[in-house]
């Protein structure tokens, strides 16, 4: 959990990046060189506004060079023009100065030029050094980093710890050495992108230890700088990325961030990703650049303010190191995206660089990162124009530099002065059946058409439902705005209205829900709040499907298409016998994108006259094309009952219960294990199903129920043994 204190080690979580003040920032001056320590010091907001915007020397001092599969090592300067780049000279970084660019990034690579001790080479030392000053002596910031380093980048980075670290804190030893009269201006990276290269999960989805990995190296990354002797050794920016950099809220939200004031968060965003750098989807069909679509636009939006949300607004600066959008000759498209992208982030405070690899001519179209011609230094005509972009929202005064790290702002009618739906406190547990939901409460249309919702929390912030008058039509809404200080999330009426799918006057109860637990103290409709409410992304896709006339002996089939191989899930969602219930389902698409979902309507509540079907996972690459329902058996046949993967307990559902009867039966078997004392003891049948890790070999193990909580919190998305490798 988040605390916005100096003392505390600053672990940034999803429920944690939510508004809380914090106090406003100083207004560094536009242009500022510290030539002696005294002088006047900058905080580190100070220094990303005064960074403003950034430039990239890619593909020069970052190359490698190789030796048909194998990188070679010990390769001298050659390495700097080794990916067709000419050397870099004073007049570059003149000519990258004179645009507008105020700093510049500068990718370096490092193995290659250690011996077996780790010492790096005066040659190269030296020529970086040479680099560096190209720009520092033009009163630019410099960001020097580790770039390309195979040793960082591996597919046992998760048990590599205590190999990479002598090495890594070795390196930074002599970089901080060598630059330790450089005051402010130059930045250290600790890592690019690190990542587990080669796994099936290098882009997505790191193992817990990987994560720790990571986050372990930047804080001895952290601690290292800090004790070198330096007048600027505490008030030195240093960048820290998380696993591969990502700008997912997902993988941003592992970030453990040292308790540090000059330690900002590295993220690279080539986003959204799909306009900004995919040049065909799985299929080989090639992706339409010519519009920067409104979907983009609500993709980038989202990516964006989940930054924010989760660094910005709980006061920690953020340096996205590389973003920029690959040329497919669509400069219309890209000014789009780039009067966008610089707008959201100067309002949010972010400085922002700019990736340039000048590989106009790059067969891999999703590499062609093209600016300025480093050999002629001239700008290329399609892309200055993106670039001119920038500097104009950058010279826009409308737009105040961080004017909105704090997000939208609202003005909420007092929570005692609405009307109160809840007589007394109630405790809500997602693992506990029956337990998640609040008794339904009445609030018709009427009550809620011009009106805001408000709920006073601790714990997991819940989510509302509404139901009509049969206590059918379950719909779920999210809050806009939660008040961390207070502990209170707001609900838009209008938006109760826009997500109701039949009329709105059929509208009669509502509901709170946790995905966790939370313990509710009121819960009234309040004045309606006024101005644009900005909504959170809900990506999951819903499909209603009637069950009138259906014989409820039937199987209901889904059919999806989508992504060639895709992993996803979702659920079978309806209205219970007194709250919202589901069955879960989780599979991968085919070589085609095609899967095909079954789902027995005997594990659908009898009274329910619809339900809903729901992708999770991926839903943006999936939809459902069919659904359809099939008399007779479609499951396959097994001695072991019409079970769940993962459901140990035979309850129709998996949660956290069925992981926890799994650790109990291990723990003691004479009373939880199968034939055990206890009434609720594991059965033949429940531990079939349990034997989720691995092969299903009939051993109950402590690695089952950990593959269960994986998957209640989406870290694996089957729960298949024959899906266990993938």
């Amino acid at each position: 959990m988040f605390e916005n204190s100096k003392n505390v080690k600053r672990i940034i979580s999803i429920s944690a990046a939510a508004l809380c003040m914090i106090s406003s920032l100083r207004v560094a001056p536009s242009s500022i060189f510290v030539t002696d320590a005294a002088d006047t010091t900058l905080t580190a907001f100070e220094i990303t506004e005064d960074m403003k915007i950034g430039w990239n020397l890619g593909n020069t001092l970052d190359a490698t060079v190789s030796s048909g599969n194998t990188l070679a090592e010990h390769t001298g300067l050659n390495s700097e023009t080794a990916w067709g780049q000419p050397k870099a000279s004073q007049e570059l970084f003149d000519a990258i100065k004179a645009k507008g660019f105020n700093t510049v990034r500068i990718p370096t690579t490092w193995f290659q030029h250690l011996d077996a001790d780790n010492n790096i080479d005066a040659e190269w030392m030296a020529r970086v050094h040479e680099v560096v000053d190209y720009a520092y002596k033009n009163d630019m910031y410099v960001i020097l980093n580790l770039h390309h380093e195979n040793w960082v980048n591996r597919s046992d980075l998760g048990t590599a710890y205590n190999e990479m670290k002598p090495k890594l804190l070795k390196i930074w030893q002599q970089i901080a050495t060598e630059f330790k009269d450089y005051d402010q201006h130059l930045i250290f990276e600790c890592m690019n992108e690190p990542r587990a290269v080669g796994t099936l999960h290098e882009w997505w989805g790191p193992e817990q230890s990987e994560v720790d990995c990571i986050n372990n190296l930047n804080a001895d990354f952290v601690n290292l700088i800090r004790s070198i002797d330096s007048p600027y050794k505490d008030t030195r920016l240093l960048m820290i990325p998380g696993y591969c950099a990502s700008s997912d809220i997902t993988m941003i939200s592992k970030i453990a961030v040292p308790e540090d004031d000059y330690v900002a968060v590295s993220i690279h965003a080539y986003s959204p990703y799909s306009f900004a750098m995919q040049y065909a989807d799985d299929k080989g069909n090639i992706i339409d650049h010519s519009t920067f679509s409104e979907k983009y636009q609500l993709e980038l939006a989202n990516i964006l303010e989940g930054i924010r949300k989760t660094f910005i607004a709980n006061d920690v600066p953020v340096i996205i190191g590389e973003f920029g959008t690959s040329n497919y000759g669509n400069t219309e498209a890209r000014m789009q995206w780039a009067d966008q992208y610089i707008s959201t982030t100067k309002a949010y405070g972010i400085p922002c660089v700019l990736w340039d690899n000048d590989a106009r001519d790059n067969k891999d179209a999703a590499e062609r990162h093209d600016y300025i011609n480093r050999r002629t230094l001239e700008w290329y005509e399609d892309s200055v124009q993106v670039v001119d972009k920038m500097m104009d929202v950058l010279a826009d005064d409308s737009i105040a530099w961080g004017s909105k790290k704090q997000g939208t702002q609202y003005e909420h009618e007092d929570i005692t002065t609405g009307k109160q739906l809840l007589s007394s406190p109630v405790d809500l547990d997602a693992s506990v059946k029956d337990g998640n939901c609040t008794p339904g409460l009445n609030a018709t249309w009427a009550d809620l058409e011009k009106n805001d919702v408000a709920i006073k929390f601790t714990g997991d912030a819940p989510v509302i439902a509404v139901v009509d008058g049969s206590w059918q039509g379950w719909t779920e809404i999210s809050p806009y705005d939660i008040d961390e200080k207070n502990g209170i999330a707001y609900y838009s009426g209008k938006s109760i209205g826009t997500a109701w799918t039949g009329d709105t006057s059929e509208i009669e109860h509502i509901f709170a829900r946790t995905n966790g637990k939370t313990s509710i103290s009121a819960f009234a409709i309040i004045g309606e709040t006024s101005g644009d409410i900005v909504e959170p992304e809900d990506k999951t896709k819903k499909y209603p499907i009637s069950l009138d006339g259906v014989d409820r002996t039937a199987t209901l089939r889904l059919s999806f298409e989508g992504e060639a191989n895709l992993d996803t899930n979702g659920c079978v969602g309806f209205s219970g016998a007194e709250d919202w219930e589901q069955v879960e389902w989780s599979g991968k698409t085919d070589a085609d994108g095609k899967l095909v979902v079954d789902v027995p309507l005997s594990k659908v509540y009898e009274g329910a006259k619809s339900v809903e079907a729901q992708i999770w996972y991926n839903a943006e690459k999936l939809d459902m094309v069919k659904s359809e329902f099939i008399t007779g058996s479609t499951q396959p046949t097994s001695e072991h009952g019409d079970g769940i993967w993962g459901d140990a307990n035979m309850s129709g559902e998996v949660k956290m219960n069925d992981a926890v009867l799994i650790m109990q039966a291990v723990a003691n078997a004479d009373v939880y294990g199968i034939g055990g004392s206890d009434a609720n003891a594991l059965t033949d049948d429940g531990a079939y199903w349990a034997d989720v890790y691995e092969n299903n070999n009939g051993d109950i193990t402590n690695m089952d129920a950990v593959q269960i909580q994986k998957f209640l919190i989406h870290a694996v998305t089957s729960l298949d043994p024959k899906d266990f490798a993938k």
